[in-house]
């Protein structure tokens, strides 16, 4: 094949064989030139998740996913490092995943968004791995790169993972009921129709994270402002050696930017890091996170033996959990992921990135269920 593979990783790197296999099979889709398969690397439905590839002709919806426009959004907040109240603020957190009740139209406005029935869910985190995040700065290790983000390490962070919800749900399910997997030649009524919805789908769920931070921290009687929003799951048309190519991102960041976030699992450290180098290697690509280790099916026959759903509410490193769905708390258990270190160290290793600064999680919110 005249397919090139990369896989970004080192000796100590743990990717499972079926997610390389995956990345094998999906780059032998027509019109692949290149694929990259970053640390965070692990098998998805039939494509894997942590990759990113450079597609000549073709559109391919069914490689990005039902969650067009997943990604995280990093905000600053006015709350004091000093000023934490966990406690206080636990018992205020509620109806993340309960529609907005405010002024939507502020922020329909702001992102362009029209509104529709999909706005139901604006402003709402979702299930599987997404989250809201507290965070405090725990170290720093470029200064430079870091007030040039006009950071404050005396002030509190937020994270929040969400993507497009339903409709991004509804846009793949319109393309599968009719071609399946099969992709969309580029110059083709469907791809054009698909991008436009896609891209659509990319600006709701930057207003989606963006409405969830500013719900979280009016909770506990605090404002925030963003300071960077990436997007993980997307088609993006590039030039390449003057041609014009579809880089398809699944479960992948762009590195385009001065800066990334790549957050670790709710009982981790999150790194913010500075793409080094011109990022050809890897796609202009890096890892969305961790990386699953287990799949969710098997996290709590591994570990409901070991721990009981309560104890999972304490991470080791001293952050609570808001998550009321008791499966859920196994499924999206720290040990379910990979070594954040080790992804950032992979990295690292490969001149990839630098590291700014490292975020420690204080309270995450996964779901709040009524009783």
């Amino acid at each position: 094949m005249n397919t090139k593979i990369k896989l970004i990783a080192t000796e100590h790197t743990w990717i499972e064989g079926e997610a390389i296999r995956q990345l094998h099979k999906t780059s032998g889709l027509d019109g692949v030139t290149y694929s990259v398969g970053l640390p965070d690397l692990h098998p998805g439905r039939g494509n894997p998740v942590g990759a990113a590839f450079i597609i000549n002709g073709i559109v391919y919806p069914y490689l990005v996913g039902n969650d067009v426009g997943c990604g995280v959004g990093l905000f600053t907040t006015d709350i004091k490092s000093n000023k934490i109240k966990r406690d206080r603020w636990i018992k205020k957190l509620k109806d993340l995943d309960k529609p907005y009740d405010g002024d939507l139209k502020r922020w329909q406005t702001e992102f362009g968004i029209e509104p529709s029935l999909a706005d139901v869910a604006l402003g709402t985190i979702g299930g599987g791995n997404h989250f809201a995040e507290l965070q405090a700065i725990d170290k720093i290790s470029d200064q430079d790169a870091f007030n040039d983000l006009k950071l404050n390490k005396n002030y509190l962070m937020i994270l929040v993972h969400s993507g497009s919800r339903g409709l991004g749900n509804a846009l793949l399910r319109a393309h599968t009921d009719k071609y399946g997997a099969k992709g969309l030649p580029e110059a083709s009524a469907e791809a054009q129709t698909y991008m436009a919805k896609h891209d659509y789908a990319l600006k709701w769920a930057a207003c989606n994270r963006a409405l969830i931070a500013h719900r979280f921290v009016s909770m506990i009687g605090a404002t925030c402002s963003t300071v960077m929003d990436t997007c993980h799951n997307s088609i993006t048309k590039i030039y390449q050696d003057d041609d014009m190519v579809w880089l398809h991102r699944k479960g992948a960041a762009p590195s385009v930017a001065t800066a990334n976030i790549i957050p670790g699992s709710r009982g981790s450290l999150s790194y913010l890091v500075k793409p080094k180098g011109d990022q050809k290697v890897n796609a202009w690509s890096l890892p969305h996170g961790a990386g699953r280790k287990w799949n969710r099916s098997s996290c709590k026959a591994r570990l409901r033996n070991r721990y009981k759903a309560k104890a999972l509410v304490q991470t080791k490193i001293g952050s609570r959990v808001i998550c009321e769905d008791k499966d859920l708390l196994y499924e999206e258990a720290p040990q379910a992921y990979k070594n954040i270190d080790s992804i950032i160290n992979a990295l690292i290793e490969n001149n990839l990135i630098t590291s700014i600064a490292t975020l420690k999680p204080i309270i995450t919110y996964k779901i709040r269920q009524s009783r």
